[in-house]
């Protein structure tokens, strides 16, 4: 099956070591930089041990998308606070990506993906935040990836979008994009209502399915997988496939 555009595949993380996983794959989703960001030092070593052609794309700090008073928040290493988070255009989420910037840069990343929580719903708050948000930082990177989690922003999607030329990022396999130049898949696992099941080995009917997504839309884009245990099994079978 021809794709007609090219198509990056990796792992939202790294399953194995660095140094392997350069042999094997030419990019990679940093999930680090979502739970508390590396310092500036070390994203550098990153950049200068990887090949020229290794890409690194970046998992936004929930620090601008979860609210302060999540269980994982002592995690991102701020304070429970107002002004942090749910993607708001406060003078503390726009400082904290001043400084986040300087890890995005360091590793030379194109793309940097914001990830919302399943509990943030598209209020009329919300969707005037998000707006405001996404227009402060819209010149800062090349490509702004945005995953929603709530089925009430599948309307307004199809208008905010558009106007602040976000990538929709989705699962191929239960959600197409409805807005985007370059394609972004992040393939979490199985779905079972709500819950995902991330450790679930694709099958290859399940792979040519996103292969037949990808030739249907034409565009480039990422492939990325997430699903536990198997990402890196699942992604080297992905890319034999698009390969042949």
């Amino acid at each position: 099956m021809g794709l007609g555009a090219e198509v990056k595949v990796g792992c939202c993380g790294f399953p194995i070591s660095k140094r392997r996983y350069y042999e094997e794959f030419r990019v990679v989703e940093v999930q680090k930089t979502f739970y508390k960001p590396p310092r500036v030092e070390t994203a550098l070593k990153w950049r200068e041990e990887a090949p020229d052609d290794f890409e690194f794309t970046v998992k936004a700090w929930m620090a601008f998308t979860h609210n302060p008073k999540s269980p994982m928040w002592s995690k991102s290493g701020l304070p429970r606070k107002e002004g942090y988070g749910l993607l708001k255009p406060t003078s503390k989420n726009l400082e904290r990506w001043e400084e986040f910037l300087k890890v995005v840069r360091a590793l030379k990343s194109k793309v940097v993906v914001f990830q919302s929580p399943p509990s943030f719903k598209a209020t009329e708050e919300n969707m005037k935040n998000v707006k405001e948000f996404f227009r402060s930082i819209r010149g800062d990177v090349e490509l702004i990836g945005w995953e929603v989690r709530h089925e009430s922003w599948s309307g307004p999607l199809r208008e905010i979008l558009p106007e602040l030329d976000l990538i929709h990022v989705v699962d191929p396999l239960y959600e197409l994009p409805v807005h985007g130049n370059v394609l972004y898949f992040r393939l979490h696992g199985r779905r079972e209502g709500r819950r995902i099941v991330y450790n679930h080995r694709y099958t290859g009917d399940e792979l040519e399915e996103v292969m037949r997504v990808l030739a249907d839309l034409g565009k480039p884009g990422y492939v990325m997988f997430n699903n536990g245990i198997f990402m890196r099994e699942s992604a080297l079978n992905f890319l034999k496939k698009i390969q042949t």
